[in-house]
């Protein structure tokens, strides 16, 4: 090292060593005189470390002072910097853990006459020993930065807090942190979660805070910070309680826990779970305003939070759970969803399992190494497990592991065990419909949203569920964090009309890797799905032995490339009853065996690539006749009046993002539209689609019709008033339309109708008020909108308008002289690029 012009840069890095060290060896000193251990011959060994820090740090202070120009000063400073940077290291590896051994069994001899006390030192001391070997390899380097970065002190203070607690409990009552667990060694990315909870929690009106997130997510290493924050140990004087809940937890036994911790001596015999409730809150609202929190980690029911909850002034609860649902909802409580790590945090992570250091050494790949940390997506257990798995192996390992998370297979039974069993629990509390749903999300590929049409028609087709069930259920697979939800700017009408176009859902990585894993155990090849997992350049090879055979799959799912004909063989799928195709291209042939699912209901085409997508291969739609749910994404659509005449079992259509529309004139002719179950059709994003065909007004059955986000469209049907069933009509971001038909006063069943954004729009017919059963109005940023005609009075079923500061006044004068119960909403400006993701 080159003292002289480093001396400076090393002087610093020892400071954040020294100042990291001494508060850890400041308390090992003085809690080693507090219970009085007997100093080894020569003096105790932390007494001497503890000097020797001091004495650094007054070194690197006067370095700091010195002038550049001072180069015999900075020579002498910067041999003394080195040694004193030597001995840290060597005590750390040797002396440091040694010597804090030993004193802990000098403490068990002078305790050896109290054989509880006796005990209580024993499991310390095994508590640090194990603690301390589980993290030790062979190398060197690595050792050194763990023992800087675990929490030495916690794990003493922890059991010398333990002998307090009992001799206190002899007296009065007991400290309540005695028995937090310590937090793990290395940890990232807290602060601002920290802080968050930590506003929640000193708010005056909030007593109960949900901490929660998926498995694995860090809620329990959050809440541990929490308990070991200076503020909050100052807030609530350290009566700070940390309880473990779990998923079958004895709840008497935890009650008679809290009574120890914050009660104290004199616990009576509880009769039962109610009575040790009672007398807990009876005891715990005649001690007054002592401020007190308690934290109940992983809950998973909400009837097992109820019985550990207690409500006293300056009592406070912080729950963390896997399902948001498990928080009691009341005025006073407060939910506080844990994100993922950002990406330079969730890399530190996943170095320090990895490599021992938190960035990439210099002799890794460190393109490979970003691309495996990445499948991690800031999940802290993923990134420790996968990590950890990879740790001192060659670069053919980290090859085979990044080909087998992409294949959503573990790289190891390490990662099988730690991470995929620990997030398998958090499927096996779900009854088994719930359980069978989540199979699915297994076909949909990674890091995309999905609208939930796509996956609520499959639970409706497939698996034979109401449509209102299936989104019963989809919510609560949401509140258990096994997918996110996400809704368009704007009001979610539709759900109440069953349609789901407004929704869009997502999922972690691990999350679907665990679906795809659970899904293979039915059976991979003869199941009741068939899932490719990840975009393959053709048929994988273990497909192939289906080849000429017939498979049971129910639901079946391929992820691509570009495909041509010859790129397909051969497979009999006489049970299909969905067909989900993802790729990326810019042509496409639809698979040979399409004639092969007599079955077929649901089909789900869906293009990523930059560019639409030629579709070829289209002489398959002929034979599939059962058709009822339709979705084509990114697509230059072909003639779809050639293509779709089998399709009379239709009930959904949903186009989205395809062009090669024009204005559908080419469906004007007597054969084109006779599908008498369709209730659905969906139009977003078409860009080039300039109006509806005026067949469509024929389809009587239609209840739902949205085109949305076609910014070329001019006009609708004139005969659009012949749907005489549709309830939901929706034009929203439509801003060349410039005129609604008269003939939309004709529809009579009509409840909820979106012309938001919809700039050109100059007036609305006089008749409007003939619509006798609209119950909803979105007319936001209507520019185009200045006058409304007096007719509107005449919705007598109207409950809600959702405007623009423009129309507000006129409507509140409706609402005063005609509609006192009617709700006008004005909302912001609308802005969402998120299709852009598509």
């Amino acid at each position: 090292m080159n003292i002289f012009g480093s001396g400076k840069s090393s002087g610093e890095e020892v400071k954040k060593k020294l100042l990291l060290l001494k508060p850890a060896i400041d308390e090992i000193s003085k809690l080693s005189c507090d219970v009085d251990v007997p100093a080894p011959q020569g003096g105790h060994p932390f007494k001497d470390f503890q000097a020797q820090l001091q004495d650094g740090l007054h070194l690197v202070k006067k370095l700091e002072r010195l002038s550049s120009f001072n180069l015999y000063r900075r020579y002498r400073y910067g041999k003394q910097i080195l040694k004193i940077e030597k001995n840290v290291n060597d005590f750390l590896l040797t002396q440091g853990v040694a010597n804090l051994i030993v004193d802990v069994h000098k403490l068990n001899l002078d305790f050896k006459n109290c054989s509880e006390l006796s005990e209580r030192v024993e499991e310390m001391g095994r508590h640090i020993i194990e603690s301390v070997n589980a993290k030790f390899t062979s190398d060197a380097s690595f050792n050194s930065f763990m023992l800087q970065q675990m929490s030495t002190i916690q794990l003493f203070q922890s059991s010398i807090d333990g002998l307090h607690d009992t001799a206190m409990d002899e007296q009065s009552t007991s400290i309540c942190n005695s028995q937090i667990p310590g937090i793990p060694g290395f940890v990232v990315g807290l602060n601002n979660p920290v802080n968050d909870v930590k506003q929640i929690i000193f708010q005056d009106e909030v007593n109960i805070i949900g901490v929660e997130g998926m498995g694995g997510s860090g809620k329990t290493t959050l809440a541990l910070a929490l308990c070991d924050d200076l503020q909050v140990k100052y807030f609530f004087q350290n009566n700070v309680v940390f309880i473990t809940v779990s998923q079958s937890p004895n709840v008497m036994g935890l009650l008679e826990i809290m009574w120890d911790k914050l009660i104290g001596a004199g616990r009576p015999d509880f009769q039962s779970i109610e009575d040790a409730h009672n007398q807990l809150q009876k005891n715990l609202s005649l001690k007054g305003n002592r401020q007190t929190l308690v934290v109940l980690d992983d809950v998973w029911s909400r009837s097992n939070a109820e019985q550990l909850l207690f409500d006293a002034k300056g009592y406070k609860t912080v729950i963390t759970t896997r399902q948001d649902y498990s928080i009691p909802r009341t005025n006073s409580s407060h939910v506080y969803h844990i994100p993922m790590l950002q990406k330079a945090d969730a890399l530190s992570l996943f170095c320090f399992w990895a490599f021992g250091q938190p960035s990439i050494p210099e002799t890794e790949d460190e393109y490979l190494v970003k691309q495996v940390e990445a499948v991690c997506m800031g999940l802290p257990l993923a990134l420790k497990v996968i990590g950890s798995s990879l740790r001192n192996e060659p670069q053919p390992v980290w090859e085979n592991a990044k080909k087998k998370l992409s294949r959503a297979e573990p790289i190891s039974q390490y990662h099988k065990e730690e991470l995929l069993d620990c997030l398998e629990s958090s499927i096996d509390v779900l009854d088994d419909e719930a359980k069978e749903c989540f199979l699915d999300f297994g076909a949909f590929p990674k890091g995309r949203k999905f609208n939930v049409d796509s996956l609520l028609d499959i639970w409706v087709h497939v698996h034979g569920m109401e449509w209102q069930d299936a989104f019963v259920v989809l919510l609560e697979l949401a509140s258990r964090n096994l997918l996110n939800l996400t809704s368009d700017p704007g009001i979610l009408a539709g759900i109440s009309f069953g349609c789901g176009c407004e929704l869009s859902f997502s999922q972690h990585d691990v999350m679907r890797d665990l679906a795809l894993r659970l899904a293979r155990q039915d059976n991979a090849i003869h199941g009741k799905r068939l899932f490719m997992p990840h975009k393959e350049n053709g048929i994988p090879r273990h497909w192939l032995t289906l080849k000429d055979q017939k498979s049971t799959a129910q639901f079946l799912s391929i992820h691509t490339g570009p495909m041509e004909e010859q790129d397909w063989c051969q497979i009999y799928f006489p049970e299909v009853e969905a067909l989900a195709l993802f790729f990326s291209a810019a042509e496409y042939c639809l698979p040979k065996f399409l004639h092969t699912m007599p079955k077929l209901k649901v089909l789900i085409i869906y293009n990523y690539n930059t560019k639409r997508a030629i579709l070829n291969g289209l002489a398959g739609f002929s034979s599939v006749t059962h058709l009822k749910y339709v979705l084509l994404q990114k697509l230059i659509v072909p003639p779809l009046y050639e293509s779709c005449r089998s399709w009379e079992c239709l009930e959904k259509l949903s186009v989205c993002l395809c062009e090669g529309l024009g204005n559908m004139n080419l469906f004007d002719n007597a054969q084109a539209l006779k599908f008498p179950k369709f209730v659905e059709m969906n139009f977003d994003h078409c860009n080039d689609l300039e109006e509806l065909p005026r067949n469509i007004c024929s389809l009587t059955s239609l209840e739902r019709l949205s085109v949305t986000n076609c910014h070329v469209i001019q006009k609708l049907p004139d005969d659009l008033g012949m749907l005489r069933s549709l309830r939901l009509l929706r034009l929203s971001a439509c801003p060349s339309l410039s005129m609604l038909p008269p003939s939309i006063c004709r529809l009579q069943q009509l409840e909820f109708l979106d012309i938001s954004l919809c700039m050109s729009l100059k007036d609305l017919s006089m008749e409007f008020g003939q619509l006798s059963k609209l119950k909803m109005l979105d007319m936001n940023e209507c520019s185009g909108l200045k006058m409304l005609p007096k007719a509107l009075a005449n919705l007598r079923c109207l409950k809600r308008v959702i405007c623009d500061e423009d129309t507000e006044k006129q409507w509140l004068t409706i609402k005063a002289s005609s509609m006192p119960n009617l709700t006008v909403d004005v909302v912001e400006e609308r802005f969402n690029l998120d299709w852009l993701d598509d």
